[in-house]
């Protein structure tokens, strides 16, 4: 199959500078800041560990400011984020998790306090909205469904030491069980580390 890999989301925003503002607040990186004729303006900019990112501008969307109301995010630390966030002087919601097990973006009928007892995977949520009301939702992803990841992605050097690490630990338990030096140990890395991050070998 041909891949389709979301690249882009236009967020519609009445101050291009006052919503760029935020979102250098916010440490997003910032990819573009193009101006054209006819006062054509577009800042893109990508959350860490995103590889989609989102653009604002002027006449690029004819949806009205604010009208954005489901963007979603993931991280690994639900609390982390959301302390990060308004420490960046967003304004966030109260985590929450949803009494059925199932969220959905449009309702709030279901929504409990706080993050799901067992931190069940997908979750645990909290929202957040930039200076336009543009609306934004942070899902707790610890592990992936199968088949839902094709490729490792570790955020910070010291991720990646920590899964060699991990790895290196387990495959000293695995030689014990050989009882001789495991050649193919590349191999066994490789698929550990694979596993450990969610992807479905």
């Amino acid at each position: 199959m041909v891949d389709f890999k979301i690249e882009v989301v236009v967020l519609p925003v009445s101050d291009v500078d006052a919503a760029k503002e935020f979102y250098e607040r916010l440490g997003w990186r910032k990819d573009t800041d193009y101006s054209g004729a006819d006062g054509l303006r577009l800042v893109a900019f990508t959350p860490p560990g995103s590889a989609a990112s989102i653009m604002l501008g002027n006449d690029i969307t004819e949806e009205r400011p604010g009208t954005a109301q489901s963007v979603t995010l993931v991280t690994g630390d639900i609390a982390a984020a959301r302390d990060e966030l308004i420490g960046k002087g967003a304004e966030a919601s109260e985590i929450f998790h949803d009494a059925g097990g199932v969220f959905h973006h449009a309702g709030s009928k279901d929504r409990v306090a706080g993050p799901h007892p067992e931190r069940r995977s997908y979750s645990s949520w909290f929202s957040f909205t930039d200076p336009d009301g543009n609306l934004f939702f942070v899902q707790e992803v610890t592990s992936r469904h199968p088949g839902r990841t094709d490729r490792v992605v570790y955020d910070s050097v010291a991720a990646v030491e920590q899964a060699l690490r991990d790895a290196a630990a387990a495959h000293g338990e695995h030689e014990k069980v050989l009882g001789h030096y495991d050649e193919q140990w590349p191999s066994w890395y490789a698929a550990y580390m694979a596993k450990a991050a969610g992807l479905d070998a």
